[in-house]
């Protein structure tokens, strides 16, 4: 299917707020208290001319959706982006197309496409320095087959979920990473 089939058959940001069960008072959270730097304004008026749109592939148990699909709205917001959302469980035969490193179906993708509907790029599913907290997050895990490995992830998911929806220098640097990616992709 076309990329743009799959953005017309997404939900709308609102009707994914109504769809969602997991993360999503933490996830309006992010939302009411993210705003982009008032300085970037231009910036986000120069990548509104570009006409894109934004295919989303996420769920909403997911903690890096919960911290990165409101940061995508509000910059879909300021540069009059429209995203649609697409649940992976429902479409793996797309989130297929769009493996983390070729294996791992980590999400949330976002797909940027024109109004042609041809890829421009694609971000996630998480910032460089999000990454490197996750990874340093795993790297203290026992191994899985430990008798309580499933205690301590479930603890691990826990620490990064009270990070990710406190720590505004997290958002920030998922704000960064997204304005830096659409900056090289689309305005140079």
């Amino acid at each position: 299917m076309a990329l743009v089939n799959w953005f017309d058959k997404g939900m709308t940001p609102t009707e994914y707020f109504e769809y969602m069960k997991s993360h999503k008072e933490n996830t309006l959270s992010i939302l009411n208290g993210f705003e982009i730097p008032e300085d970037d304004q231009e910036v986000m008026d120069s990548i509104a001319k570009q006409s894109l749109r934004v295919i989303a592939i996420t769920e909403d148990w997911c903690g890096d959706a919960m911290l990165n699909i409101p940061i995508l709205l509000k910059i879909a917001e300021a540069a009059d982006i429209e995203v649609k959302m697409i649940l992976r469980d429902e479409h793996l035969e797309l989130m297929d197309q769009y493996l983390t490193n070729g294996v791992s179906r980590a999400i949330p993708i976002f797909i940027f496409i024109d109004e042609n509907g041809e890829e421009k790029f694609v971000w996630g599913p998480r910032a460089p320095m999000v990454k490197k907290i996750v990874d340093d997050e795993r790297a203290k895990l026992p191994p899985k087959d430990y008798e309580g490995f499933g205690d301590k992830q479930k603890e691990m998911i826990e620490r990064l979920t009270r990070r990710y929806t406190s720590d505004k220098e997290i958002w920030a640097e998922v704000y960064e990473s997204l304005k830096t990616t659409l900056v090289q992709e689309v305005l140079m």
